[in-house]
């Protein structure tokens, strides 16, 4: 039967009614109002697995990767994602492609084709994205988090699904996983489950999907499954070994579901007086006893936060060593801070701060992208009433003395110490913690809150003197003016100042008008890589100042006057952007704090040690590690992360790092940019705050020019246990011109539903497959990436299978036809010709060309003028001539721990040498003769150990300093 018109709802959004998009751009979003709480027990995953099988074809449009292949050829993306109650799929196109795309991607809703060959094959995807989310410490909380839940409440079901749950279990039960896949989608996927937001222009929107049908079964329903967590083991100490090196406690409530509040919003006016970083806060003073590093608190609004049988209200702390060792007394500060919230109830002027600073945002808001707005409009559907579609999940709408009062009142009142879980996550747990996590295998133990402590905490709670509710906040914009511009209107940045200080780009906005501006700044110094240890110290430097700025500078960032500081390869990245009103007062005090720098051993301690624990968690990726190698290879003086390491654990001390600032400050070159509601007379001030320097320093490294040959580097993963793998088979260039960059962007656009198709959907190698064009210090090269697990394919074999696809990729670039050939021009032209969404997009394309310094602020044009030149057979001969005989190639594979490893692994005498592992030096990376670089293939060069790099590298000649300019 069709469904009636009522039964779907659908929020579409006409050119006259839009916010800034891109003007060829448009994007649909479909809202399923089931997902993993609705997973049969004997299937678990079968929601999420569901979700990847309808992308898998329709009856109509049979091809498996069609309409990846349909999007990419028109210049569109699509994503879908699985949550406890909720089912997302989205994508977007050019609009003059929408009305078909809209029709295919219909057709998954209509009638999925689901055959049993795509089932077998879609479930290792299934299973290689669980195996890369193992080694994530935040997936593995929450899955030993939903395990205390009472039997029987969806919470403990394992939502992931993997090839143990879809296909070798129910082998093993003779289930027909075919059979029950079908049965869902059928039960499931039914139009009054369903929201759908559409953007773009026309009024074809609704006919596709209007052929959806209505089983009319009541909605999946677990509102009667209220107090999950209400359980003797929920309010425990829980002890866990993470992944990484981190010390962290969460403190953790479930709350009855408080999505019926969403216009007071109880748990975020909470969570901002808890995770307040100002004078006063929780976190203050932690820092001032150097027992923590950060601090955050609330509710993330996700599934696994917020659904229909309880939310969450979390705190969880960053510890330092220190603070670690002092755990429960950092808890104690904790309920203080919560019962003086208690005892003074809410405050209207807090709650009316709060509200006007939202509000600002909310009216003054840049616009998203249209594919993640859809996103949020069709699930904002499934939540709230239709007059609150566009604003029930930002705004807080009224502080009403008695009810908003009382209803805040009462989700603090449940945040007490006897409901409180305790989750304390170290390495130190090591060998103290007997029981594992069913499915991510977390290490963990159970006890109870020390008797003392909680006596403490439930008595007469003396509050601590250094707590109080933060000030009236000094920094909330109040004048919005669009500034008339001082220069003439120009379509790209001019230098406005160029003197001893350094130099300013400046742009006036003239196109999306609001009171907001960006202000970036690189501050330059041909210090930081001298050595290893100045990068270090570099590092610690930018850390120190951040911490430095935390409790100063939070009111204002609370204002919505954002900065960041990023220690860049060749010096220090400000970025400030926020209403223009106050901007200059935020990076003043950046500027002030930087003049004045300064550390005391306790907080330099700190920061060395979270360094540390830093430069690990970091080395344990994969594909952290495959790029740490890749570029130590190519890049000629440059420091890698082991380098880096070595000469932390080496030891540094305060005084070398009071040295190293007195020497950075006083070799400096500033540039900067500053774009948006700044007249250029004002802009001109920001650059008065940077001292002297000659010269202009070049940002870029000298690259090696690799050998025509294949070249391997091969080294074995860090994380012990950790299953995956990665494979990047990169293919240099060399230095070429802007011409030459974009016919690589458009090899890779033609490459990348191939490589999906080939790699992921047909070789099931891995969840991520993709090509990528690099860019490295001005030269060229495109490569192949497949993450894949070392208990299902040796990296070998992985490298093999992308040279099986990059040959049949040259056989389907061959029998290309002009006319494909032109439409992926078209599509590549129409995506460089789209108008940014907002000034953020513009401002950040303008300062890629100021951070490289290469000034090509027309890029795009110039690369649509080329695109419009070039021709099939300078395509195809291009990719011919670096896949032959004499092209420059290196593989680097990370080598994951195989099945048999992790069984090893397990012995009591592996897991008491891996709780001795302190630093990489003990571990997989500090004795040559530890490294396990595999021996390569007889056919290939031989292997590289990372260490010997540097003298691989030594005699291989380099590229000259280079730039894409023209």
């Amino acid at each position: 039967m069709s469904v009636p018109e009522s039964s779907f709802h659908i929020f579409a959004m006409p050119d006259s009614d839009m916010p800034r998009y891109p003007v060829f751009q448009s994007a649909a979003a479909l809202c399923v109002g089931v997902g993993s709480f609705s997973d049969p027990s004997d299937l678990p995953g079968l929601a999420h697995f569901l979700e990847h099988m309808v992308f898998m074809g329709s009856e109509k449009y049979p091809s498996e990767n069609g309409f990846d292949a349909f999007l990419k050829k028109h210049g569109g993306s699509d994503n879908a994602s699985t949550d406890c109650e909720r089912t997302i799929f989205q994508f977007d196109i050019q609009r003059k492609n929408f009305k078909e795309a809209l029709d295919r991607w219909a057709q998954f809703f209509i009638c999925p084709l689901m055959i049993r060959d795509a089932i077998d094959r879609e479930v290792e995807a299934v299973d290689s994205e669980y195996q890369l989310a193992k080694p994530s410490d935040s997936h593995r909380k929450e899955m030993l988090f939903g395990s205390l839940a009472k039997p029987g409440h969806p919470m403990g079901k394992f939502c992931w699904g993997n090839a143990e749950t879809l296909k070798q279990e129910p082998k093993r039960m003779k289930i027909n996983v075919y059979k029950r896949l079908r049965a869902f989608w059928k039960k499931y996927y039914s139009a009054h489950y369903m929201t759908l937001a559409v953007q773009s222009k026309g009024q074809e929107n609704r006919s596709h999907l209007l052929c959806i049908k209505n089983y009319g079964l009541p909605k999946p329903d677990f509102s009667d499954m209220l107090d999950p967590f209400d359980t003797t083991a929920f309010s425990k100490l829980y002890r866990v070994v993470p992944v990484g090196k981190v010390h962290a406690l969460n403190i953790t409530w479930a709350l009855p579901p408080q999505e019926k509040y969403y216009r007071v919003k109880p748990l975020h006016y909470i969570s901002w007086l808890i995770g307040h970083e100002g004078t006063g806060s929780i976190l203050s003073v932690l820092r001032k006893k150097c027992w923590a590093v950060a601090l955050f608190g609330g509710n993330s609004e996700t599934g696994f936060d917020q659904n229909t049988t309880y939310s969450i209200f979390s705190i969880s702390i960053t510890l330092t060593d220190e603070g670690f060792q002092n755990f429960y007394k950092v808890t104690h500060l904790v309920f203080q801070y919560l019962k003086m919230l208690q005892t003074l109830g809410p405050q209207q002027r807090i709650y009316e701060e709060i509200q006007r600073i939202e509000a600002n945002e909310f009216h003054y808001q840049e616009q998203i992208d249209p594919i993640e707005y859809v996103e949020d409009i069709c699930e904002n559907m499934q939540l709230f009433p239709k007059e609150d579609f566009l604003t029930g999940d930002q705004l807080m709408f009224e502080f009403n003395p008695e009810v908003s009062s009382s209803v805040i009142s009462a989700a603090l009142s449940l945040l007490t110490p006897e409901k409180a879980n305790l989750m304390l996550l170290s390495p130190e747990h090591e060998g103290q913690c007997p029981l594992r996590e069913k499915w991510f295998g977390t290490q963990y133990s159970m006890e109870d809150i020390q008797q003392e402590w909680m006596e403490q905490w439930t008595g007469n709670l003396e509050l601590n003197a250094d707590l109080h509710l933060p000030a009236e906040n000094k920094f909330i914009a109040t004048d919005f003016t669009l500034k008339p511009s001082d220069c003439p209107d120009t379509e790209f940045p001019v230098r406005i100042a160029d003197s001893d200080r350094g130099c300013l780009w400046y742009k006036k906005d003239n196109k999306f008008k609001i009171p907001r501006a960006y202000v970036r700044f690189h501050l330059i110094s041909p210090v930081i890589q001298q050595s290893a240890k100045n990068v270090v110290l570099f590092d610690l430097l930018v850390n120190i100042l951040g911490h430095n700025l935390a409790e100063p500078a939070y009111e204002a960032e609370v204002a919505q006057l954002e900065y960041k500081l990023v220690a860049g390869e060749h010096g220090l990245v400000i970025k400030v952007k926020g209403f223009n009103h106050k901007l200059p007062l935020m990076f003043h005090l950046i500027i002030d704090h930087l003049a004045d720098f300064s550390a005391s051993p306790d907080v330099f301690s700190m920061f060395a040690e979270q360094l540390k624990k830093t430069y690990f968690n970091i080395l344990i990726k994969p594909e952290k590690l495959s790029k740490d190698v890749r570029l130590l290879i190519l890049e000629h003086s440059r420091w890698s992360m082991v380098d880096k390491y070595q000469a932390l654990t080496a030891g540094l001390t305060t005084e070398e790092l009071t040295e190293f600032s007195r020497s950075f400050r006083a070799e400096l070159f500033a540039e900067g940019l500053v774009q948006g509601n700044f007249s250029s007379a004002e802009s001109v001030q920001f650059l008065q705050y940077f001292s002297k320097l000659t010269a202009e320093v070049p940002v870029m490294f000298r690259v090696v020019e690799l050998p025509q040959k294949h070249h391997i580097c091969k080294v074995k993963s860090l994380n012990k246990g950790d299953a995956n793998s990665e494979v990047t088979v990169y293919y240099q260039s060399g230095p070429k011109a802007l011409r030459e960059h974009t016919l690589m962007e458009l090899l890779v656009m033609h490459m990348e539903e191939p490589c999906f198709d080939f790699l992921r959907t047909k070789e099931t190698l891995g969840y991520h497959v993709y090509p990528t064009c690099r860019n490295t210090s001005g030269v060229l090269g495109f490569s192949v990436t497949v993450e894949t697990q070392a208990t299902k394919f040796n990296t070998e074999l992985v490298e093999l299978k992308i040279e099986e696809f990059l040959a049949s990729f040259g056989e389907k670039l061959n029998a290309l036809t002009e006319e494909a050939f032109n439409t992926q021009v078209t599509a590549l032209v129409k995506l460089k010709e789209c108008e940014d969404t907002h000034l953020g997009e513009e401002v950040d394309r303008n300062w890629a060309e100021v951070v490289t310094q290469q000034y090509v602020f027309d890029r795009l044009n110039r690369e649509i003028e080329a695109l419009k030149q070039m021709t099939r057979d300078e395509l195809v001969s291009w990719f011919k001539e670096h896949r032959g005989q004499s092209s420059r190639k290196l593989s680097v594979h990370v080598v994951g721990f195989g099945a048999e490893e992790n069984d090893e692994e397990g012995s009591g005498e592996k897991q008491e040498e891996k709780g001795k592992d302190e630093d990489l030096r003990s571990s997989a990376y500090g004795e040559v003769s530890k490294l396990t670089f595999l021996p390569a293939s007889p056919k290939v060069e031989g292997a590289i150990a990372i260490m010997d790099i540097p003298a691989f590298t030594e005699g291989l000649p380099l590229f000259p300093y280079h730039k894409i300019l023209k």
